[in-house]
C-alpha cells in the first residue's frame, strides 16, 4: 500500500472502533466517504469494497450480506449517522444476533494471529520496515501504520 510510516488519513477511524458493538463496519464507512472526497490513497482502491476477495470490506459486507455499491450509494447521499447506516444495511442485507456478532468481532480483531493472515501480516510489516512479530493481528498492524499504536504497546493496553 504505502512506503512511508505512518500512514496519517485524518477522518479514518481503527477498524477496532465500534458502531453500535460491531468492529469494522464504521472504519469502512469512512473509507467510502473519503474515497468519494479523494483523500484515500490510490494504492488503497483496490481493496475497497468487493474488488478483492478477503478484504475486511469484502468480508464484512458478505457477513452483512448486503450489497457494496448500494451502501456506498447510501452512504454518499450524506445525513445519516453510522448507527442509521448499519440500521440500513441490517434491513438490506440481515441482522446478525448478539452471538454472532461476537464472534465477527473475535475473528476479525485476532486476523493474522496463527491463522491464514499471517504470511500476508508480516508481508505487510517487512513494507514498513519493521521485522515480523512487531504486532500480531491486522487490526494491530493498521493502527500501527496509521500512528494510533506506537512501537512496543499492545492494542489492549492503549
Amino acid at each position: 500500500m504505502s512506503n512511508s510510516y505512518p500512514t496519517l488519513i485524518p477522518g479514518l477511524r481503527s477498524p477496532s472502533d465500534l458502531v453500535n458493538g460491531l468492529v469494522y463496519f464504521g472504519r469502512m464507512l469512512d473509507k467510502i466517504r473519503l474515497a468519494a472526497a479523494g483523500q484515500l490513497p490510490e494504492a488503497w482502491q483496490v481493496a475497497r469494497g468487493m474488488n478483492m476477495p478477503g478484504s475486511f470490506d469484502w468480508r464484512c459486507c458478505h457477513f452483512l450480506k448486503v450489497d457494496y455499491a448500494a451502501l456506498e450509494a447510501e452512504t454518499l447521499k450524506g445525513g445519516r449517522s453510522d448507527e442509521e447506516l448499519l440500521e440500513w444495511a441490517f434491513q438490506h442485507g440481515r441482522r446478525p444476533d448478539e452471538h454472532e456478532i461476537e464472534i465477527w468481532n473475535g475473528f476479525m480483531a485476532k486476523r493474522g494471529w496463527r491463522d491464514a493472515a499471517t504470511r500476508r501480516l508480516n508481508e505487510r510489516l517487512a513494507e514498513i520496515g519493521l521485522p515480523a512479530g512487531t504486532v500480531e493481528t491486522m487490526f494491530e498492524f493498521i493502527d500501527l501504520d496509521e500512528g494510533r499504536l506506537k512501537m512496543g504497546q499492545s492494542s489492549t493496553t492503549r
